[in-house]
């Protein structure tokens, strides 16, 4: 459910998945990092966030590197919970990973001590001590990112879980009908939030979820025919599949995987 640790050094270049959320901090010296297809390089003091799916590999590490991960369902218990974890868009289903500067970096540093010691120790009541501690430091980044000029951006939970319920069933092809329902609130609702949050409309959203996903079988999992990822993704038809694909981002899905195939 949580965990952290340090690295010191690259022990592999593989490629890794883990429907985790991370925050990963360079306390000393430099690292260079790919997350999806895009590399961030990461100087002293920076971070950078990496969302539950989202395919990562270290490609170089001079120095200290902290990372920690939490699912989900360990932090979130309630709306507010949700709404704190993607604020400021911290986290982001849209593969729009940045890389951020902390300035309190004895508080920063003191958070992650914390969070090593309860997991070392486990005292009593420690799961609400650490669920605590994750939001405090999750707090100094939103703080951080406005420091630097950002607008305040805080999302609907109801948005949120619009996302999550996407990403975990991408092989059942919901429509949004069948999204409205489970959430219990109607398509227009959706709608408006999406184009609150998005400026595109509800199905657009799936839409881009289903391309982001896409994109990381394609070149992750090159050993996967066109064919495996097409039903993986709920289309029963491959040939639609890439039609699909290539309308969003201009190419088929063989040529895109032929392009940044690593």
């Amino acid at each position: 459910m949580i965990s952290l640790y340090t690295l010191n050094g690259v022990d592999s270049d593989k490629p890794t998945r883990v429907l985790r959320y991370k925050l990963i901090w360079c306390q000393q010296g430099s690292a260079s990092i790919v997350i999806d297809a895009q590399q961030f390089s990461l100087t002293e003091n920076e971070l950078v966030s990496i969302t539950s799916g989202q395919v990562h590999y270290f490609k170089e590490i001079r120095g200290c590197i902290r990372v920690l991960e939490f699912t989900l369902d360990f932090i979130c218990k309630d709306e507010n919970d949700i709404e704190l974890i993607f604020h400021n868009g911290l986290f982001c289903h849209f593969g729009m990973n940045e890389v951020i500067c902390i300035y309190e970096t004895e508080k920063f540093e003191g958070l992650l001590n914390a969070i090593d010691t309860e997991l070392s120790t486990q005292p009593y009541q420690y799961h609400i001590a650490l669920r605590t501690y994750i939001e405090l430091l999750i707090v100094e980044v939103n703080r951080a990112k406005i420091a630097r000029g950002d607008e305040i951006w805080k999302p609907s939970a109801l948005f949120l879980y619009f996302l999550e319920l996407v990403r975990n069933n991408f092989s059942r092809n919901y429509s949004l009908v069948d999204i409205a329902a489970i959430l219990n609130t109607t398509e227009t609702k959706l709608n408006e939030l999406a184009k609150l949050h998005t400026s595109k409309t509800a199905q657009n959203v799936i839409y881009s979820l289903v391309v982001s996903e896409a994109k990381r079988l394609l070149i992750y999992q090159s050993h996967r025919s066109i064919k495996e990822i097409a039903f993986e993704l709920g289309f029963s038809d491959p040939f639609y599949f890439s039609n699909f694909f290539k309308k969003h981002t201009t190419l088929s899905p063989k040529d895109y995987r032929k392009a940044y195939l690593l």
